[in-house]
């Protein structure tokens, strides 16, 4: 990756030579000059946290890379590997084909995918940042317990620390991060704080372009972060979220579909393990029937089980006895929890 942190925010830079994602745009996503100012305020050998993060935006500078295609990248792998999936690529495919041409930034509508465990929504949003080159930032929703976890909590308070949307844009490259918040409709909070709270202002591009950590106390620019959340039962979130999303509904892949899935799992795992070479190229029908009645994200577990089971064998080729509590039924049979 060649990288050049001009002062200016207009200057492309070549960051790939991938065709469809080559070039970013430098934008500021903080002032030094209200960094310096709340430094400056700090009484001396107090706060040495809050200090050590003024010092660490005035190291770094306040330009990072915000990456636009050149050109529709390549997606039909895409397609391929996540068939269920194909109307949220088809929107994804439709905003980046606005931006490609011109001199304006990309844009993503802020979406929320939701589905049953296990259908992918974690690895297409990682997908997602793959494709657009950008980096990504994770919060699970799940394990919150407060809403300072989004949006940070006041220095003012013991072990504070600055939350993950400062930290992904601060400490990151880039200025439009994919943003995962996962399991948005299990965020649970004490009463006095409200997980979903910095949501409602940052999935809205115009309050989002200066948004306050509440540690920090400084304002970054995540207007141009692009913002995935997943979710099991959309009852749970509040209709304000509901508002600002593209809410998309992922079904288990059909059975041909699950079929497809399991095959390239199987050759990539074969692929990219020297031990691979041993086992047969492909699988047997048999096998894959079997595979095609597992959620996609527990495939790759029981591929591995299976490979091992046949090695332990002495064998080259995976029965469907190699599964790991093999048996028929609904997906999630094989004894994985679905």
């Amino acid at each position: 990756m060649a990288r050049s942190m001009s002062s200016s925010s207009t200057e492309l830079i070549a960051i790939a030579s991938q065709p469809g994602i080559p070039i970013a745009q430098m934008r500021p996503v903080y002032r030094c000059a209200d960094v310096e100012k709340r430094l400056h305020k700090l009484p001396p050998k107090e706060h040495e946290n809050l200090r050590s993060t003024y010092e660490r935006m005035l190291e770094k500078g306040a330009e990072r890379f915000q990456v636009k295609p050149s050109g529709l990248p390549a997606m039909q792998h895409l397609y391929d590997e996540l068939p269920n999936f194909h109307e949220v690529l088809d929107d994804i495919r439709r905003q980046l084909a606005l931006c490609h041409d011109s001199r304006d930034a990309l844009e993503i509508t802020p979406m929320l995918l939701l589905g049953p465990p296990g259908v992918g929504k974690t690895h297409f949003a990682r997908e997602v940042a793959q494709l657009l080159g950008t980096g990504m930032g994770f919060v699970s929703m799940s394990s919150l317990t407060a809403g300072w976890v989004l949006s940070g909590a006041s220095s003012q308070w013991k072990g504070a620390r600055p939350g993950k949307v400062f930290e992904t844009l601060v400490d990151g490259q880039y200025a439009n991060p994919v943003m995962v918040v996962d399991e948005i409709d299990k965020a649970r909070g004490e009463h006095a704080y409200d997980p979903m709270g910095a949501l409602y202002s940052l999935l809205e591009h115009d309050t989002a372009g200066a948004f306050i950590d509440e540690f920090a106390e400084v304002p970054v620019d995540a207007s141009q972060v692009i913002w995935v959340a997943t979710a099991n039962d959309e009852r749970a979130i509040p209709e304000p979220i509901l508002n600002r999303v593209n809410v998309y509904q992922i079904e288990m892949p059909g059975r041909e579909a699950a079929r497809a899935i399991a095959l390239r799992l199987y050759r990539g795992i074969r692929g990219e393990h020297d031990w691979g070479r041993r086992f047969d190229p492909d699988p047997a029908d048999e096998v894959l029937d079997k595979l095609a009645e597992l959620a996609p994200r527990e495939m790759r577990r029981a591929w591995m089980t299976a490979f091992g089971n046949a090695r332990l064998a002495g064998r080259d080729e995976i029965l469907a006895a190699d599964l790991p509590h093999a048996g028929g039924g609904k997906r999630g049979a094989l004894g994985f929890l679905n």
